[in-house]
């Protein structure tokens, strides 16, 4: 595929290769070109499905940008994953909101945080340079939906800053919880309680007395799941969808100093966040399970653009568009693809995959982009 590069010529920078995209570092010094030129088309939500960085149960991240709620640029609502009350969370940690709000442009490509120094770098602000992100975009949603969805987020906040509890989307006190108040749940309850989505199906997660996480995890809401189900609301009520792929910058020497494992950025998994299936202990690239398989396909048959960051010119780079497939389309190909291609990693034979996965070169798999 031809790509467009938004850049003229090749850029002289000082900075070292270790210092590019890192906390503070030099980043792509044409974000608000790229930034613009993706805003010439009229979406009004875009949905951020972040990678997963761990070997086995890598689920990944959900936020969701709201457009034009900060001047020329979009404003994205991410729960935040320090805001769970624990003593280790309680200093060095943004707890400010459940629901962070943070710029676009931000989000994904600065190595500096609005959010101020307690902000987590790969997570808060900076994604690339730690993980690959795909973003649905909505087109067509009415604008007292997006207020809607809007207000709810405040409210959550609200109800995290009060320290309420049982409330319409949560039992107990309003605080992070990687099972049962999470980054999936947070954006699924703005649509169902906040925009009237009352089909949105919610899992409500319990972990009773002597019983183990696990089984809590076996219902959790999945950020790639929760993804499919509104994907599926938006259609359904006449909303234009298309993907757009921001890849990972695959050189950040940073180590995050607050994980266990000391693994530069760069040597971290950037794996497609999988849903709860067979799927989810394998290795990097081994997804088989037709849940997934579907899901990687969908995104790719409503792919349209892709980011990334030029190696050499440490600029950013935007492919050429190609056309995405309409919804109902994209979706019956990548059911029947998903199924057959399953059936054939099951039998372990050797066969020519129907379906091409979001983040594949059609280049290198025969097949069209």
């Amino acid at each position: 595929m031809r790509r467009l590069v938004l850049a003229a010529t090749l850029v002289v920078s000082s900075a070292t290769a270790a210092d590019f995209g890192t906390p503070g570092g030099p980043e792509p010094d044409n974000i608000d070109a790229i930034v613009e030129t993706l805003r010439a088309d009229p979406y009004d939500l875009e949905l951020f499905i972040s990678f997963g960085t761990s070997k086995g149960g890598s689920a990944g991240h959900l936020a969701l940008g709201v457009r034009d709620r900060i001047p020329d640029d979009d404003l994205v609502y991410s729960a935040n994953f320090y805001a769970d009350r624990s003593k280790e969370h309680a200093t060095g940690f943004y707890t400010d909101n459940l629901m962070a709000m943070i710029p676009k442009k931000e989000y994904l490509f600065r190595t500096m945080s609005s959010l101020g120094e307690a902000a987590s770098f790969g997570l808060d602000f900076g994604e690339i340079y730690k993980r690959s992100v795909i973003g649905v975009r909505v087109f067509g949603v009415p604008a007292s939906e997006k207020q809607a969805v809007v207000d709810y987020f405040h409210r959550i906040n609200d109800d995290y800053r009060r320290r309420a509890r049982n409330t319409e989307y949560h039992d107990g006190e309003v605080r992070y919880d990687y099972l049962r108040l999470n980054c999936a749940k947070t954006i699924g309850s703005a649509f169902r309680f906040g925009a009237g989505y009352k089909e949105l199906e919610i899992a409500r997660p319990r972990i009773l007395p002597g019983r183990r996480p696990a089984v809590a995890a076996a219902n959790a809401n999945i950020p790639t799941e929760m993804a499919l189900k509104l994907m599926r609301e938006w259609n359904a009520r006449g909303y234009g969808l298309d993907v757009v792929l921001y890849r990972k910058y695959p050189n950040s020497v940073y180590v995050d100093p607050h994980e266990e494992e000391k693994v530069a950025f760069r040597d971290l998994p950037d794996r497609f966040p999988s849903v709860l299936s067979r799927d989810f202990r394998r290795d990097q690239g081994q997804y088989e399970d037709p849940d997934n398989l579907f899901a990687m396909y969908l995104l790719y048959n409503l792919g349209r653009y892709r980011v990334r960051v030029d190696e050499q010119t440490l600029r950013l780079e935007l492919t050429e568009p190609k056309a995405p497939l309409p919804y109902a389309e994209a979706e019956r190909l990548a059911a029947e693809a998903a199924t057959f291609d399953s059936d054939q990693y099951g039998s372990n034979s050797k066969f020519i995959p129907k379906g091409t996965r979001i983040g594949d070169d059609p280049a290198t798999s025969g097949r069209r982009p």
